[in-house]
């Protein structure tokens, strides 16, 4: 793979990237540095089940980018791209890549939850060198074992989660359902917030169904599903949610779904299909809302529409990597571009920073972790046909462990496909 030397979007699906120029003569050759110039690292999965994602992950980094027209600490910011696949190996060579051969001063990314965690490790490594998250949204990355140099300026997936149990059970009135999910980190997160809150509430999880990223055929797991249920809990991502819906649809599944942050997120909705009407009125909850009413989350979509291929609205990839990118580039303004002794200044002002972002106000717990706003929304149509995420309520200033006293919440351990448990 080569890398995409510009803040420039170029074609994103291809695993094999070109280079491009930022503007005349700022293009820096692999392993150059400028003082004039702070090098981003950019990681995104642009090959594999999430490559639609991907390629709005980065819309949403360059429209930091642009934001600050280019610039900040005085310095210009030249974007180095490295594909992925979702797969942790390919994440790790990946930044290693970057950081080793292209020099880059910092990385944005990656997107994957596995991924996360690969470059969360990797980031230990090289500790005069700072990492700051795309997307990935599994709990674990900042909550066990975290890396001092590495900050997630989006909230997680079991954040993402909150309200959404107690809205299925108390206001949608299912009171037994099975969760389904790809078995991997992230979609461990986003079952585990779901099990944790509706359980609470009252709520029964007959089972816990699994199947590998990139599945293609959900017949047995469809068949699997028992009749009694009131909803399926879906936390599927990218070509494998819409494979389901499809397959769902066909073979006549019948019990209404509850869906996870990414099943229902606009780089879903934005594909058309057979489909297209069976999302209407499902529930969801996660970090952004088609709809928000804030000046700043329309001030964003505008400028993220300006970029090439933009979605109807941004998805939450393209607002994670915003964030992430966006809160690195004004802790640079906060050190005038100082990146000298390890970066330590441009480490601590990261950990400082609190800000207004499109989605409410976000700051960093003692885990680097963010603490942010959570939307939940239901599926609508629009009056000119096309779907979207309509808000019901936000849930404010979500903390990692869903308000639950720490110690309470780590004695249950890392989530995982048996963690917590269904409760029947």
């Amino acid at each position: 793979m080569r890398a995409l030397r510009t803040h420039m979007l170029g074609k994103l699906a291809t695993l094999a990237l070109t280079a491009g120029a930022l503007g005349p003569g700022a293009m820096i050759p692999a392993g150059a540095q400028s003082t004039d110039t702070v090098k981003v690292g950019l990681l995104a999965t642009l090959t594999g089940p999430l490559a639609l994602p991907g390629a709005d992950g980065v819309r949403g980094a360059l429209t930091a980018v642009d934001e600050f027209n280019g610039k900040a600490g005085g310095k210009t910011i030249v974007v180095i791209k490295e594909a992925t696949d979702a797969t942790p190996n390919v994440a790790r060579d990946a930044a290693r890549k970057l950081i080793e051969q292209d020099g880059v001063d910092f990385i944005v990314g990656p997107l994957a939850g596995d991924e996360g965690l690969a470059v969360r490790d990797y980031a230990k490594t090289v500790p005069g060198k700072t990492f700051l998250n795309g997307a990935a949204a599994t709990e674990d990355a900042t909550l066990f074992d975290p890396a001092p140099n590495f900050f997630r300026w989006n909230t997680d997936g079991v954040q993402w989660m909150a309200g959404l149990g107690t809205y299925a059970f108390k206001e949608r009135h299912y009171e037994r359902v099975v969760t389904l999910g790809e078995d991997y980190s992230y979609p461990y997160s986003q079952v585990g917030g779901f099990t944790t809150e509706f359980c609470a509430a009252g709520g029964h999880v007959l089972s816990h169904l699994w199947v590998p990223l990139g599945t293609k055929d959900f017949s047995s797991v469809i068949a699997a599903i028992p009749p009694q249920v009131d909803a399926v809990y879906t936390a599927l991502v990218g070509a494998d949610g819409l494979n389901f819906l499809k397959q769902y649809v066909q073979f006549g599944g019948k019990a209404p779904l509850i869906a996870g942050s990414s099943m229902v997120d606009q780089s879903m909705l934005s594909t058309k299909g057979d489909v297209y009407d069976h999302v209407i009125g499902v529930p969801a909850a996660g970090p952004i809302a088609d709809d928000n009413p804030s000046p700043l989350w329309k001030t964003f979509v505008d400028e993220y529409h300006k970029q090439p291929g933009a979605l109807r609205s941004p998805s939450l990839f393209a607002h994670a990597y915003y964030l992430n990118m966006k809160a690195a580039l004004l802790a640079l303004n906060e050190v005038q571009g100082d990146l000298g002794n390890g970066q330590s200044a441009f480490r601590a002002a990261l950990a400082k920073l609190s800000w207004q972002s499109p989605t409410g106000p976000v700051h960093l717990d003692e885990m680097r972790q963010a603490v942010g706003d959570t939307y939940l929304t239901v599926v609508a149509k629009q009056p000119d046909g096309e779907l979207t995420n309509k808000l019901v309520r936000v849930t404010h200033q979500v903390n990692e462990t869903l308000g639950i006293p720490m110690e309470r919440y780590v004695k249950r351990g890392k989530l995982d496909r048996n963690t917590p448990p269904p409760c029947p």
